[in-house]
């Protein structure tokens, strides 16, 4: 590995624990930001000569909240700056800095910086833009292109949301327990806001936006370093590996959506689905089921599954039916209506989401699940005109391209 790799990759991991830090010292989070972006230039520089320190969050700390000082004393000379124990419990050593670091500042330093970009103040477009730049750091241009939006437009969704917290009204200081009981639902929402615009793309934007599951994997894996035990954020983790690691069976050569049932399995990434399977079997045995640990256990179901033939569809509609109790919504009732399908029929499933019309009319995949289920029972001008519908609602060209293909096999027959 290249010196500009690992140190790229070590700047990386430490971002979170490091702009934590100096955000608790500044109270700021652009002098956070700045503070931090001086240190990784310097590491850019010392590493290569002098080999990487012991630890790399501490140095780029220490060296961040100097050059922080240096720069608040050059923009305001003439003001004194607070006391340092009023703002700061950083030593200006770097060995105890780092035996602390193991402890609760750590833990305390990173949950502060994703509960504040995860504030309920802030919309949550707002949350999930500033968590990328600040908590994963990528540059407004990278966040603006996965996105699908202007550079400007997200730099001043970027910009609104620095603002809110410079007002004042966002608390810099250490969540409390019942603050992080609280809040932490909050966090974890916006790291599966981040994985689902990352997973919900077509392969020709593919490697612009599925980075965005890369990043939102890596914010669950440290959010579950923090709360080791919580059976939620375990959840969260598994289903996120587990529905990325099929991400090379979801598109075709021709950049066409592959459905579940015919992708070719061998090609699904088993590390990830062992790290998953064994994320939500430890969740389950804390008997504490929640949306993320029943959505995981869904998508265990499909990756245990060696053939679609051998998928357990009645376990899946039970699971489905647990989530609908514990969180109901019209999109987990379509969902389950797939395993009602599969278990009592396509009638069943259709006498399932008619009432739901309404409430899902400009939602694309209740038209094309409709369209499917009345094609099934061979109502073919009623599954024409589903998916007619379910092309003009389409997100993505290769949803519409999918939904094409349906119609041309109407057409034919």
């Amino acid at each position: 590995m290249s010196d500009l790799a690992w140190i790229g990759a070590t700047i990386t991991a430490a971002r979170p624990q490091a702009v934590g830090a100096l955000l608790r010292y500044f109270r700021d989070l652009d002098t956070a930001e700045e503070a931090f972006q001086e240190a990784s230039l310097r590491a850019l520089k010392s590493w290569p000569r002098n080999g990487p320190p012991r630890d790399a969050a501490a140095w780029l700390i220490l060296v961040g909240r100097n050059a922080g000082v240096d720069a608040v004393r050059r923009v305001s000379k003439l003001t004194a700056l607070p006391e340092e124990e009023t703002i700061s419990d950083l030593d200006d050593v770097e060995a105890p800095l780092a035996e602390r670091l193991d402890g609760s500042h750590y833990r305390d330093d990173v949950l502060r910086l994703m509960f504040i970009c995860c504030h309920p103040d802030l919309p949550a477009t707002q949350q999930v833009a500033l968590a990328l730049r600040i908590v994963s750091g990528l540059t407004v241009k990278q966040i603006a292109k996965a996105f699908l939006v202007g550079e400007a437009a997200m730099e001043q969704r970027i910009t609104r949301a620095k603002a809110r917290i410079g007002a004042g009204s966002i608390a810099f200081g250490a969540p409390d327990a019942v603050e992080r009981t609280e809040r932490l639902g909050a966090v974890a929402a916006m790291i599966y806001l981040i994985f689902n615009e990352g997973y919900s793309v077509s392969a020709a934007v593919e490697g612009d936006r599925a980075a965005l599951c890369d990043e939102a994997i890596r914010l669950a894996r440290l959010l579950l370093g923090l709360f080791t035990a919580e059976p939620e954020i375990m959840g969260l983790t598994a289903l996120l590996v587990i529905q990325h690691s099929r991400s090379a069976a979801r598109f075709d050569a021709d950049g066409q959506v592959i459905l579940l049932d015919d992708q070719d399995r061998s090609k699904w990434d088993r590390a990830l689905i062992g790290e998953g399977l064994a994320l939500i079997d430890k969740a389950m045995r804390h008997r504490r089921p929640g949306p993320y640990q029943i959505q995981a256990a869904i998508a265990a179901l499909h990756a245990r599954a060696a053939t679609p033939a051998e998928t357990d569809w009645a376990e899946i509609d039970a699971l489905y039916a647990a989530l609908e109790r514990l969180q109901p919504s019209p999109v987990v009732t379509l969902n389950r209506a797939v395993a009602v399908s599969k278990v009592a029929g396509p009638e069943a499933a259709l006498a399932m989401i008619e009432p739901l019309g309404e409430r899902l009319e400009a939602y694309f995949h209740f038209h094309g699940a409709r369209g499917a289920f009345l094609l099934q029972l061979g109502r073919k001008d009623e599954a024409r005109e589903a998916f007619s519908q379910a092309i003009s609602l389409a997100n993505t060209a290769a949803e519409a391209a999918h939904i094409r293909q349906h119609l041309d096999r109407l057409m034919e027959g």
